[in-house]
């Protein structure tokens, strides 16, 4: 599962048949950068091939996923950047989400960002690792891309692993013979604090996570953090849940119940069945 999330989180959403036996890098610079120009006329033609909307794009491959934090990377002005966004909605090459205040009992706060992905991977990953430095990719100059996409693939994979997390909730927690349905799903964040997941049930119980695409194992403190979070940002959470690629220290492991569930990379088999 960890080799299919790596793979997923670059060539998701791109029409090709890769053989995940070879080096990552290899089938980059086979299926992607040598095959630059055509991609590159293919991405246009989504996004319409604007200079500064692909720089808000950039912004929002490689930062928060905010809208103010996207501008500001482009450079660009609220008013401008809204005017963009606007429309690459409407071509479909990204999505918005809200804040779930809802799920956690809270009211919307207007002045909280909103949050902008996209909904196929391989562009998140064009307009992160491609685009931004594309005129040496284009002369078939590979060298700065190797360097970037090594330094920032790890924290890169990172919302991928918290959309399979959703994803596998969903399915696990999605219908009646669960017993406490998942009725609403989504994240959190406010001013301060980022929540990973939240959910809610429908016995209204507020279910609250995080995750971690790391290579150390996730231990107590983790689960003291994400509690004061919670506190912080004013919720009441009935249920914690983490989800770990590398699973858990035995200390974190003994605290295993009903209002703490653990999930590991093995449990997203799930959604491949």
């Amino acid at each position: 599962m960890e080799v299919a999330i790596k793979y997923f989180t670059i060539f998701g959403g791109l029409d090709i048949k890769i053989d995940i036996t070879l080096p990552i890098s290899e089938l980059i610079e086979k299926h992607i950068l040598k095959d630059y120009t055509k991609l590159r006329n293919e991405v246009h033609y989504l996004s319409g091939g604007y200079s500064v909307e692909h720089a808000i794009l950039s912004g929002i491959a490689l930062g928060d996923r905010k809208t103010t934090t996207a501008f500001k990377r482009a450079h660009v002005s609220f008013e401008e950047g809204m005017k963009c966004v606007e429309n690459l909605l409407e071509r479909g090459i990204i999505e918005s989400e809200s804040s779930q205040f809802f799920i956690v009992g809270k009211r919307n706060e207007s002045k909280v960002a909103k949050k902008l992905f996209f909904p196929t991977p391989f562009l998140r990953f064009w307009f992160a690792f491609v685009s931004p430095i594309y005129k040496g990719i284009k002369d078939g100059d590979f060298k700065e891309f190797h360097t970037k996409f090594e330094n920032k693939i790890g924290e890169f994979s990172d919302f991928v692993f918290e959309e399979l997390a959703l994803s596998f909730l969903l399915k696990q927690y999605g219908d009646e013979t669960t017993g406490d349905k998942i009725k609403q799903i989504g994240k959190y964040w406010d001013e301060k604090i980022e929540l990973d997941l939240v959910a809610l049930t429908s016995s209204n119980k507020i279910m609250v996570g995080n995750c971690k695409f790391t290579n150390s194992k996730i231990k107590k403190n983790e689960l003291t953090k994400l509690t004061q979070d919670c506190y912080a940002a004013g919720i009441k959470p009935d249920i914690f849940f983490l989800f770990s690629k590398s699973g858990y220290s035995n200390e974190l492991k003994e605290l295993k119940s009903d209002n703490l569930r653990l999930f590991t990379i093995k449990h997203l088999k799930l959604l491949i069945s």
